[in-house]
């Protein structure tokens, strides 16, 4: 068997086997949820009292939040009340409205930063953001912090999410050399931290962007594997494709750990802009399709334990949101007010058309996001023509057909990889 097809053949097993596992997998399904806005932002309690209530209203089950180290620890190893005070509203309201909290612990102190004296210049100041995102010089600080943390709050925090993106290329919160070496020594300080506190918090590692296993497989060989319950992912572009290829990566080195979409989503900034944050901007209806489906879609996935989509509400040059910025409803609050409820309900299939132009066929349509799709023509039982790719912002693919192939007796089915080709769709010419 031809190399590419054989990788093509592993894939569908993976689907296939997701998907039968799932039928054992818990009615409830993965975590679905939000992420919110950070303590730093949540400074009164009828502001937190507000964005609970909306996330209770979308029936979501857990929330992401921010929990800076520096804003608990700016001046030393002391929790600063007034920010005890904030987290404490947060997590009242969480427990009263049966919502789990994801709380992601980054951003250095100054008196704790490796950072060079550079980016430590503006510390007398206040201004600690330049050394916030190089990691700690010594590990134990972070963990002490952790233990004090996890002692107070115990499984009202129902996992601890060790830093925010060591990965990322941009550096805005993991700076510094040997980007493996020091955040695998961040986790393994941390996991017996949180456990000795309580053995009940979960931690996550990882919050990773890569979906390749190249920084995961430093992270193995720098010994972070078997310090934590679960490997959180942040994952925008092909997100099914990514959950899977990391998932790939997990089990050829031996980790069976499940994985926590704890970021994902989509920016509602179309007609106005055409990329936002990165990201293609796409209609509010298509952001609502694409959520709704997308979780729908991970709830057969067994390996997944949550979904977290990017974000509760819109802000400043950011339309992640399902609300806006004046607190309307968008449709993805519809949307996922659904699929939180109903996690196993239907999401779209594949639609296709063959339409003759001149001497060749071109194949039409659209289908669910976050995958790429596989066309295959046949003429009889012969498979003659098959043709990966992916789909444009609004979910639509037009592929020419050799003109080899004619434009009478064929077979033309297409699918996504996520679900195989048991909900492949068929035309016939």
């Amino acid at each position: 068997m031809h190399r590419a097809h054989r990788r093509l053949a592993a894939l569908l097993a993976v689907a296939a086997l997701a998907t039968t596992a799932a039928s054992a997998q818990a009615a409830t399904g993965p975590l679905g949820g939000l992420n919110i806005p950070g303590l730093s932002a949540l400074t009164s309690p009828e502001g937190t009292d507000h964005v609970i209530q909306i996330a209770s209203k979308m029936h979501a089950r857990v929330v992401r939040v921010d929990f800076p180290w520096s804003l608990f620890e700016p001046n030393g190893p002391t929790l600063d009340p007034a920010v005890l005070a904030r987290a404490d509203r947060l997590l009242e309201d969480t427990s009263a409205a049966g919502i789990k909290v994801v709380a992601t612990v980054a951003n250095t102190p100054c008196w704790a930063s490796s950072a060079p004296p550079s980016a430590r210049s503006g510390c007398a100041s206040g201004d600690s953001d330049s050394a916030g995102s190089w990691p700690p010089s010594n590990p134990a600080t972070y963990a002490a912090f952790l233990n004090a943390l996890v002692a107070r709050y115990g499984t009202k925090i129902t996992a601890i999410e060790v830093w925010n993106e060591p990965d990322q290329s941009n550096e805005d919160y993991f700076a510094g050399p040997n980007k493996a070496q020091n955040y695998a020594a961040v986790v393994r300080a941390a996991y017996p931290a949180v456990k000795a506190a309580n053995p009940g918090v979960l931690v996550l590692a990882g919050s990773l962007v890569g979906s390749n296993g190249n920084f995961l497989r430093a992270l193995y060989a720098a010994g972070m594997k078997g310090f934590y319950d679960g490997l959180s992912v942040h994952f925008y572009n092909l997100t099914l494709a990514s959950l899977r290829s990391i998932h790939e990566a997990q089990l050829a080195n031996g980790d069976t750990k499940p994985l926590w979409l704890d970021e994902f989503g989509w920016t509602s900034c179309w007609p106005g802009r055409k990329i936002e944050q990165e990201q293609a901007c796409v209609t509010p209806q298509t952001q609502a399709l694409n959520l709704r489906n997308s979780i729908r879609e991970m709830a057969r996935a067994p390996y997944v334990a949550a979904a977290m989509v990017y974000k509760l509400e819109d802000s400043h040059g950011e339309d992640f949101g399902s609300v806006t910025t004046g607190g309307a409803r968008k449709p993805a609050f519809g949307a996922l007010s659904e699929a939180f409820s109903k996690p196993f309900g239907p999401y779209s299939r594949v639609n296709l058309s063959l339409s003759r132009h001149g001497s060749h066929l071109v194949a039409s349509g659209g289908g669910p996001v976050g995958d790429f799709l596989e066309l295959e023509a046949f003429q009889g039982s012969r498979l003659r023509y098959r043709a990966l790719f992916t789909q444009d912002r609004f979910n639509r693919f037009s592929i020419p057909l050799p003109a080899q192939l004619g434009t009478h007796g064929l077979r033309v089915r297409v699918f996504q990889y996520w679900t195989g080709p048991s909900r492949a769709t068929t035309r016939h010419v």
